[in-house]
């Protein structure tokens, strides 16, 4: 017998927020959590870490367009961090109530990346998905 993983519903839920963020590239989202990161008691999301996967319509990867999200409570709340995967120099965005991007090595407020519209708007898709299907 199969049993639901709520998990395996949260990465199609996703790569699917990527893919109407992101035109025209198409996403497929990897968990790269370790298993003590999601209370298998509750199935309720406690801190994730995701892999986001860019390709073309052809199939082709681009993995300099892959992205690093962090999903994780704070308090009663949920926050979003995202950054660019194979670039660790580049601003990160993090969302909670609002968007702030800091620059990845001072942990500094600084200026929206080229780019960053299309990401803040996956943070608020995401955001609005987990909250909702929370």
């Amino acid at each position: 017998m199969h049993t639901h993983n709520p998990i395996d519903d949260l990465l199609s839920v996703v790569a699917l927020a990527a893919d109407q963020s992101d035109k025209p590239w198409i996403h497929s989202v990897i968990n790269n959590s370790e298993p003590s990161d999601i209370d298998s008691q509750q199935d309720q999301l406690i801190d994730l870490t995701l892999l986001i996967q860019c390709r073309d319509r052809e199939g082709k990867r681009y993995p300099e367009r892959d992205l690093e999200v962090e999903l994780y409570k704070s308090g009663v709340d949920i926050s979003i961090t995202l950054s660019w995967h194979n670039f660790p120099d580049r601003p990160i965005l993090w969302h909670g109530k609002h968007s702030l991007w800091m620059d990845s090595v001072s942990g500094k407020k600084c200026n929206q990346p080229e780019e960053g519209l299309n990401l803040e708007a996956l943070a608020r898709r995401l955001r609005t998905l987990i909250v909702i299907g929370d």
